[in-house]
């Protein structure tokens, strides 16, 4: 069965994809699947997909972990923005970016983000984020404690900013594709 199945009719998503001046940035919590729906939602829209991670790793020729462990959280906060800034402005209008957990905390990268494309926030309850965080070993903010607890910290630490994205969707325990067709809905109403 194929995502377009599941999607508004095409003429809205013809629409919307009309409509967008700007990229589609991905916000949220680590786990709530912003790389998963991005590239679907890439996908359905015809637009293309970057993992923000997955360029940061490329650009510093090391893991995450790795910078984390040898250069710290300021400054791979400091390289996110830079490669985001950089995402935003070389993709234009065709590109979904799926950002880190903690992107958009950052005050920079937030203004950035919020001045230059859509920031949709997609949200899940912190039962959903532990399941699923707690399949992947590589989340240094994860390290050294009750992975619960330090979601659920974290989650109410960081709503605040999460909150000031244009448009929010629930990203719960369903099909991904249920979280592309609420983007794609909301971008329609969002849109002028």
């Amino acid at each position: 069965m194929t995502i377009a199945k599941h999607l508004p009719d095409a003429s809205t998503v013809r629409s919307v994809r009309q409509r967008l001046d700007r990229p589609l940035v991905l916000v949220g919590m680590m786990g709530v699947g912003k790389s998963t729906v991005g590239r679907k939602l890439a996908a359905a829209l015809g637009m293309a997909f970057t993992d923000a991670d997955d360029e940061i790793v490329a650009a510093a020729n090391m893991p995450i972990r790795d910078i984390f462990d040898s250069f710290g959280e300021a400054y791979f906060r400091d390289g996110e923005r830079r490669v985001i800034a950089r995402l935003m402005e070389d993709a234009g209008s065709g590109s979904v970016i799926a950002t880190g957990g903690g992107a958009f905390v950052t005050e920079e990268t937030r203004a950035i983000i919020l001045e230059n494309a859509v920031a949709i926030w997609l949200n899940a309850e912190t039962d959903t984020l532990v399941e699923r965080v707690s399949r992947n070993d590589k989340r240094p903010l994860l390290e050294g404690g009750d992975t619960r607890e330090l979601v659920a910290t974290m989650q109410a630490a960081r709503e605040p900013s999460y909150a000031q994205a244009h448009i929010h969707v629930a990203s719960d325990t369903g099909p991904h594709h249920v979280a592309v067709r609420r983007i794609v809905e909301a971008l329609d109403r969002w849109l002028p």
